[in-house]
């Protein structure tokens, strides 16, 4: 039975809400779609954003549109595009940082050889654009443009494995996302080191606390969503303040997060069977039974398919 297997809805009530959701629904779990997706709005953004054409100033303009947020006295105000470049993106690398903590737990990166080539070829991926950068320019003021090379676009390479799916073989699916990775995060590091013209240690001390705030809950065993999404914003607030990009932030908490179940399926398996002794011996009758049974269900189900 698949993942998201229509039988385990068979039982349920029917609502009409459910004949515009469900279309939608089963779109967003084929995983070619968002890679489609993806390939189409870039030709869109390019098709818009040529010189010649008659909609370049007014999509531009739109990405240059200023959004504010305040609280108070304090008051944050950044282009839509800005946003997108340090907010969007940091919950993009957050679910990277997922992937890659799953493939070192549980795939193709446990060992410490397997990892050693991907980075290996990241790091060689850097080098080798920013000396060919500066074998041609090397002088003048254009020579801080030897960064720009160094970058490969993971959201691209993530959209391509999408749209190609189980038709590339796992081990390649690995070796191509941690590549983009390490890649990535290395030219942000270079971007912070060499293009930052100051780094805030105050502001950047707050993230590192927040990100130790995370392991200790963890490990004392505090599972609260909601305490992990507030501290995860603690921490993008913490670099994005201190200067250093925001994207490190998603990585880094992407990667803390827990790759293992805390409730195995044999034990959930064995709460069912319980819930069910329970129910058929006339503890659902009461409001009060039926809303505590209910609870301790949904508490098991969420235990089992969530780390945190």
């Amino acid at each position: 039975m698949s993942r998201h297997d229509p039988r385990l809805r068979a039982d349920l009530p029917a609502q009409p809400i459910e004949r515009l959701t469900g279309p939608i629904r089963r779109l967003l779990h084929v995983e070619a779609a968002s890679g489609i997706a993806l390939l189409l709005c870039t030709l869109v953004a390019l098709a818009l954003a040529l010189s010649n054409s008659p909609a370049a100033e007014a999509f531009l303009g739109f990405w240059a549109t200023p959004v504010s947020l305040g609280l108070g006295d304090a008051h944050v105000s950044h282009s839509l595009q800005h946003w997108v470049n340090d907010g969007l993106m940091a919950i993009f690398f957050f679910v990277i940082g997922l992937e890659v903590k799953l493939e070192i737990v549980h795939g193709e990166l446990r060992e410490m050889r397997r990892a050693a080539l991907p980075i290996a070829a990241a790091l060689g991926g850097m080098a080798v654009p920013a000396a060919l950068y500066l074998a041609f320019v090397n002088e003048g003021p254009n020579v801080r443009g030897w960064g720009i090379p160094m970058a490969t676009d993971i959201a691209f390479v993530v959209g391509c494995l999408a749209v190609l799916g189980r038709r590339i073989p796992s081990g390649l699916r690995v070796l191509l996302l941690t590549l983009a990775v390490a890649d990535d995060i290395g030219a942000i590091l270079v971007i912070a080191i060499g293009y930052t013209a100051e780094i805030h240690f105050g502001p950047l001390a707050v993230g590192a606390a927040g990100i130790v705030a995370i392991a200790v809950l963890s490990r004392l065993g505090v599972r609260s969503f909601l305490v992990y999404v507030l501290l995860g914003i603690v921490v993008w607030v913490g670099f994005y303040a201190s200067g250093v990009h925001a994207t490190i932030a998603g990585v880094i908490l992407g990667i803390q997060t827990p790759a293992r179940t805390y409730l195995g399926r044999d034990r959930f398996a064995d709460m069912l069977e319980r819930a069910r002794d329970v129910f058929r011996a006339g503890e659902w009758d009461t409001l009060s039974h039926r809303a505590s049974n209910v609870r301790a269900l949904q508490h098991a189900a969420r235990e089992t398919i969530s780390p945190l």
